[in-house]
Parts: structure tokens; C-alpha cells; sequence
């Protein structure tokens, strides 16, 4: 009985003894071994044995890639503060495990300090939009720099990306006013160009109409002066001269325009000679319009009686009671 209390203890100190012999590396993972402190072995995924007690895992060390947000507050060129993010794609690499562990105290630390030294030196060279405009020239400046120096550490600077890009943020709002201020000035641009258009057409459109318009009067006159000319032959068939003729339409034309105005409500009208010569003038003109009117009933009547159209008339003698001027 006394051996089986002794093999307890010592089956539980061997359990416990192969339990730290045996340990698993997961993949893209490398384990370094130190025996007693000292660096003695790098292990990488799989089953693996160690010394129980002598050695022991110091660290593992992750071999995938890695992001390090660094945020950097600088000044530009033309003065004005900026915070800018840059992003650190990095690696440790698998045939410096021993460097990346042992020579770095803090990697992240290291590479900041260097992010901070590179756009601090080469973002106050530039004006605050050529920041925007040229944001992967500052990456590849600090990737360049971060890449030379971190590379006898073991690590590898796979990418690095500027990610933001923030102003103070009243230049920030003065930079929207700018942009806003260019659009509206677009914007006008297009109003003008667009009202210009307008007025061109209507212009024109008023230039064709008052084209055809006067092409209309132009005809009207065109056959006005026709007709006149024909009424003044027809008149001179029936023995009346061109100044008669013409007196008498001018009176027509006269009278018709008087008709037309008196066709007009709430239109007054008055008609006053420029001089007593021209009074006379009017007065002769219509008489000899009353004359000429006379003679052509009187020319008509005959060709009717002459055609049988109307009795001829007879002839009374003339008596006392006939008045002659």
C-alpha cells in the first residue's frame, strides 16, 4: 500500500514532465526556444519537443502581416496644421526571427518614430493641396525609409498608405466655401450662356417676323398701287382724267377711313387743315371728286339705256322753274 501512495506523486510529476515536453506552433508562427536564457532554437508550426524544465518558450512570433496606424499632426508649407494617418503594412520575416525578437525592444515604437521623422520632413516642402494631390509620393517616402532601416531588424514594410488627410477644421470650411463659390460661378456661367442663347433666338425670331412683316406691307403697298392703277384706267375709259381720277380715290379712301374709325368706340377724332390754302385745297379736291362721280353714273347710264338695260328718258323743255348757275 505504501507503493501505490509513492506512485501517485510520481505518475503526476511524469504526466506533468511530458505535458511540457510536447507543445504545438500554430502556422505562420515561430516559436523561439531559449535553454536555461540563452536563444537556442526557433521552432515553426507543427508538434514539437523541448527540454522540460532546462528550456523553455521565450515568445511567438507572429509571421503574418501586420497594420500599425500611425497618426501624424505637421505643418504644410503655406502654414497650415494637418493631421494625416498613415498605415503600416508590415512583416516579420521568417529567416530573422532571432533579429526581430532580440534586437527590438518595442518594433512599433521603432517604426512610428520613423513614420514621424519622414512626413514631418518631407509634408512642410508641400502646400496643403499638393498634400491631397500628392499623398502616395508621401507614402512611398516613408515605405522607402521605413523599408532601409527596418530590414536589419527583420522586418519587412510590405505597404504603406496615407488613409486621411484632416485640416483644421476651419480651413476645412473655408475649403468648402472655395469649392462652393467655383461651382456657383460655374453655375452662373452656364445661366448666362444659357440666357444669351434666349435672347439670340429672340432676336432673331423678332428679326425673321419683322422681316416677313415687312414683306407683308411691302406686298400690300405693291397691290394697293395695282389697284389703284387699274380704278385710274377704268376711270380714264369713262372720259375722266388722272387728276380727277386721283382726287376721287383719295376722297374714297378718305371716307373709308373715317368709317373704320367711327367702327371704334370710345375714339374721338379731329381732323384739322395745317393752313387755309390746304382748307381750299381739301374743297376743291372734293368737288372734283362729286364731278368726277357725276360723270361716270352718267357715262354708265347711257351704256345701260344704249344696251336696253334701262328706258331712255325723255326730255322736257326747260322752264322758268329750272335754276342755273
Amino acid at each position: 500500500m505504501a507503493w501505490f501512495v509513492l506512485l501517485v506523486p510520481f505518475l503526476i510529476i511524469v504526466f506533468i514532465l511530458l505535458f511540457s515536453t510536447f507543445f504545438i506552433v500554430k502556422q505562420q508562427t515561430a516559436a523561439v526556444i531559449e535553454t536555461f536564457g540563452k536563444f537556442s532554437s526557433i521552432r515553426n508550426s507543427g508538434l514539437q519537443l523541448k527540454i522540460p524544465i532546462v528550456q523553455r518558450i521565450a515568445t511567438r512570433m507572429n509571421l503574418k502581416i501586420q497594420q500599425l496606424d500611425v497618426l501624424v499632426e505637421t505643418k504644410t508649407k503655406d502654414d497650415v496644421f494637418v493631421k494625416l494617418k498613415i498605415s503600416v503594412q508590415y512583416q516579420v520575416r521568417k529567416d530573422k526571427v532571432y533579429d526581430a525578437f532580440y534586437m527590438l525592444q518595442n518594433p512599433h515604437d521603432q517604426i512610428t518614430s520613423y513614420v514621424f521623422d519622414v512626413v514631418r520632413a518631407e509634408v512642410p516642402k508641400m502646400k496643403l493641396d499638393d498634400v491631397f494631390e500628392r499623398k502616395d509620393d508621401i507614402a512611398i517616402a516613408v515605405k522607402t525609409e521605413l523599408n532601409d532601416a527596418m530590414v536589419e531588424y527583420g522586418y519587412d514594410i510590405i505597404k504603406t498608405l496615407v488613409t486621411d488627410i484632416d485640416p483644421d477644421i476651419q480651413v476645412k470650411a473655408a475649403m468648402n466655401r472655395i469649392n462652393a463659390a467655383e461651382r456657383e460661378k460655374v453655375a452662373a456661367e452656364y445661366e448666362a450662356e444659357a440666357e444669351r442663347i434666349k435672347i439670340v433666338a429672340k432676336a432673331r425670331a423678332e428679326a425673321e417676323s419683322k422681316r416677313l412683316q415687312g414683306q407683308g406691307i411691302a406686298d400690300q403697298r405693291r397691290e394697293i398701287a395695282r389697284g389703284l392703277e387699274e380704278s385710274v384706267d377704268v376711270l380714264n375709259n369713262v372720259g375722266i382724267n388722272s387728276q380727277e381720277a386721283s382726287a376721287l380715290i383719295v376722297v374714297t379712301q378718305h371716307y373709308d377711313t373715317l368709317q373704320s374709325i367711327g367702327e371704334e368706340t370710345n375714339t374721338n377724332l379731329i381732323l384739322l387743315p395745317n393752313s387755309p390754302q390746304a382748307g381750299s385745297d381739301m374743297l376743291n379736291d372734293m368737288i372734283a371728286s362729286f364731278v368726277a362721280s357725276n360723270q361716270i353714273g352718267e357715262q354708265m347710264k347711257k351704256e345701260n339705256e344704249a344696251k336696253g338695260i334701262l328706258p331712255k328718258k325723255k326730255r322736257r323743255p326747260p322752264s322758268d322753274d329750272d335754276v342755273t348757275f
